[in-house]
């Protein structure tokens, strides 16, 4: 498997970048949605830990 090097790479606009990466959110928000309609009780467990970790992270 042949290495690339990062400044061989063509180098991406901050527009494309944010682009990918706006459609990469768009899709993974998504596929949450489409796993909390399939799986409600794992999804509301998932927000239970997420919401208990918020509560106890020291800023």
């Amino acid at each position: 498997m042949p290495e690339r090097r990062h400044d061989e790479e063509p180098r991406e606009t901050d527009a494309e970048r944010r682009r990918r990466r706006a459609q990469f959110l768009r899709e993974l928000n998504e596929a949450k949605a489409l796993r909390e309609r399939v799986q409600p009780r794992r999804a509301r467990a998932a927000r239970m830990r997420q919401a208990m970790r918020m509560r106890t992270f020291r800023w």
